[in-house]
């Protein structure tokens, strides 16, 4: 079974920067997408980033000028590079894994995470 343990999360003033880390327990288990979503108080969650194992990457486009998502392959992790970030950011984010992936890169829902919660004051 693999879990997922995202860690950067936390408080920040509007215009700053958090640097989310998501890293997969198991390496046996071939991880071929791994993804970012977030959830704010009374709405959807919604998908923010998303990497497939060889590089490919899909990012919300309302978040693309501000965001980044990278991978390190050894270490099974993904990061999220936030940047200027805004209130609206604020909201729990979650680190999905999946052993395949749809065409916009997002992975099958096979790992959660527990979520990490980011807090955008303006």
């Amino acid at each position: 079974q693999v879990q997922l343990v995202e860690s950067g999360g936390g408080s920040v003033q509007a215009g700053g920067s958090l640097r989310l880390s998501c890293a997969a327990s198991e390496t046996t288990v071939t991880l071929n997408a791994m993804a970012w979503y977030r959830q704010a108080p009374g709405k959807r969650r919604e998908l923010v980033a998303t990497i497939t194992s060889d590089g490919r990457t899909n990012v919300l486009p309302t978040v693309k000028d501000r965001f980044t998502i990278s991978k390190h392959n050894a270490r099974n992790t993904i990061y999220l590079q936030m940047n200027n970030l805004k209130p609206e950011d604020t909201a729990v984010y979650y680190c999905l894994a999946g052993q395949g992936f749809y065409t916009d890169y997002s992975p099958t829902e096979d790992y959660w995470g527990r979520g990490t919660q980011v807090t955008v004051s303006a």
